[in-house]
């Protein structure tokens, strides 16, 4: 591909050199450059890449794409460059561009918000899928390429990454993709070279304030998504934002974009295009009353809590517009599988239910503590730590939650990654009232210990690593699963009630 072609989509930029150079691969990284090779110089949080186009040219590379004017290096080795204001939104346009731009021929649904996105992304999945056979899905849990599922790598992938994802989907034949869309992706422009048709806001409370440092840059980072959608004019159709306006900020995404882009609201709130109703949660399963148009409608969910109303109303208000019948959304609900992680349960022979839930923000938790809470007849065991090197701010006000909310907790490490477990452990604790908490850094024991504690009646929750298989220590990564915990504890707790079993 001539690198003219790929610069099509290119916002203001100034070229050195032939732009009828023939380029064999996009690259941001100087060691996989090979003959012929464009490199793309990114500034990261740990080297910029711009230091490393010398090594990028000795390798081979006929063109760069920097934040800075041509080299003489460059000049004298005859290699084409070009200068732009932002080398991450220059990668992910050329990298739509080089694979064919693959967005603009399938239906996009990107979910964006702090909590919630997984579930709803997963769910408007397997409604895409029901409806269309064959659908796409990026996410925090696994990418669905339209032949087979993979574990991913990283909630929303790099730009390059991502656009190869893509198109293999179409060619896979995908009809349409759903999406879950970081706030770092958004802030980091991966997906600037995508056309969303439907956009999906969850929520936003507190997370990530370690990179956005306030709330107010973590809601402008978020808000990208639908600006990026209302000047979209490449899209087969109009793009549709989907807001819950049950939230705060989400009211004031409403605000923002209504008569610059179609803006759907979805919640309880009267005036929501999407409104739920009446509603009702069992152990296996939730059923509200959806009003649409004028029209009432029972929906039926397997997932529980209030919050999986709220995911499964978004994820229908998603397919809606996207255009899957009403009546046949809602019947395929019913359908949709359980989402690893997410309220996953493990029954006990011995009576009790274990639950492992990914919840890690104050929000999340208290939502998982109040739905479990209902359902409990006996006692809450709450097990649960915060990751290292992230916000810290929340650390405290996670504790609050747990101790306010379960009979019992254990605070235990998560991801301490760099920090010391037990620095944040006493950091959680300082949100919680004394006598309230046992403290088990080791992660294993303390699962084994609330298992060991429970009897007929009570619910065990483990929060905040849900469907992870590993845990990030300050000596690298570890082989774990609270799954796998679980079900060893389980057979442990079995093979001790019923010996001759």
């Amino acid at each position: 591909m001539k690198l003219l072609t790929l610069l099509k989509d290119l916002p203001s930029h100034t070229l050195t050199g032939s732009p009828q150079v023939k380029i064999s691969h996009l690259e941001c990284d100087s060691r996989r450059i090979l003959p012929g090779s464009c490199y793309i110089a990114l500034k990261g949080t740990r080297a910029d890449g711009h230091e490393f186009i010398p090594e990028a040219i000795r390798r081979g590379a006929c063109a760069v794409v920097a934040e800075m004017p041509c080299t003489q290096e460059a000049r004298e080795a005859g290699v084409s460059w070009v200068e732009v204001n932002d080398s991450r939104l220059a990668v992910s346009l050329m990298g739509a561009a080089w694979n064919g731009r693959p967005s603009r021929h399938m239906t996009m649904i990107g979910v964006t918000g702090t909590n919630g996105k997984t579930t709803t992304a997963y769910i408007a999945h397997s409604l895409l899928k029901q409806s269309w056979l064959r659908a796409g899905l990026i996410g925090t849990i696994a990418y669905d390429n339209g032949e087979e599922i993979t574990p991913s790598t990283h909630t929303t992938p790099g730009p390059l990454e991502l656009e190869h994802l893509l198109k293999e989907m179409y060619e896979n034949g995908c009809r349409g993709v759903s999406m879950e869309v970081s706030s770092h992706a958004l802030d980091q422009e991966r997906v600037a070279g995508i056309n969303f048709n439907v956009g999906i806001f969850t929520n936003l409370t507190q997370d990530h304030l370690d990179y956005h440092h306030t709330m107010e840059n973590y809601f402008q980072a978020k808000a990208k998504l639908f600006e990026q959608m209302a000047q979209d004019t490449k899209s087969r159709r109009k793009p549709v934002a989907v807001i819950n306006i049950d939230d705060a900020y989400g009211r004031r995404l409403a605000e923002m974009f209504s008569g610059r882009m179609t803006v759907k609201t979805y919640g309880s709130a009267l005036g929501a295009d999407f409104r739920m109703l009446v509603h009702h949660a069992t152990a296996k399963g939730s059923e509200y009353e959806l009003e649409y148009k004028g029209k009432s409608y029972l929906v039926r969910v397997p997932l529980i809590g209030k919050f999986n109303m709220y995911n499964s109303l978004a994820a229908l208000a998603a397919v809606i517009c996207a255009g899957i019948p009403v009546r046949d959304a809602i019947a395929n609900l019913q359908n949709i599988p359980q989402v690893p992680g997410r309220l996953e349960l493990f029954t006990h022979p011995g009576g009790a239910q274990i639950f492992i839930d990914y919840a890690h923000t104050p929000d999340a938790l208290e939502n998982v503590c109040k739905t479990l809470k209902e359902l409990c007849s006996r006692r809450l065991i709450t097990v649960f730590g915060c990751g290292g090197d992230r916000d810290r701010g929340k650390r405290p006000l996670m504790g609050a939650a747990a101790a306010r909310l379960s009979d019992a907790c254990i605070v235990t490490s998560d991801n301490p990654r760099s920090e010391e477990p037990l620095s944040i452990i006493s950091q959680i604790a300082a949100g919680m009232p004394e006598g309230r908490y046992a403290i088990i850094p080791d992660r294993a024991r303390a699962i084994a210990t609330a298992i060991e504690q429970a009897r007929l009646g009570d619910i065990v929750l483990i929060a905040g690593k849900g469907h992870e298989n590993y845990q990030e220590l300050s000596t690298g990564r570890i082989d774990f699963s609270d799954a796998k915990e679980v079900r060893r504890n389980m057979f442990i707790k079995e093979r001790e009630e019923f010996p001759q079993a």
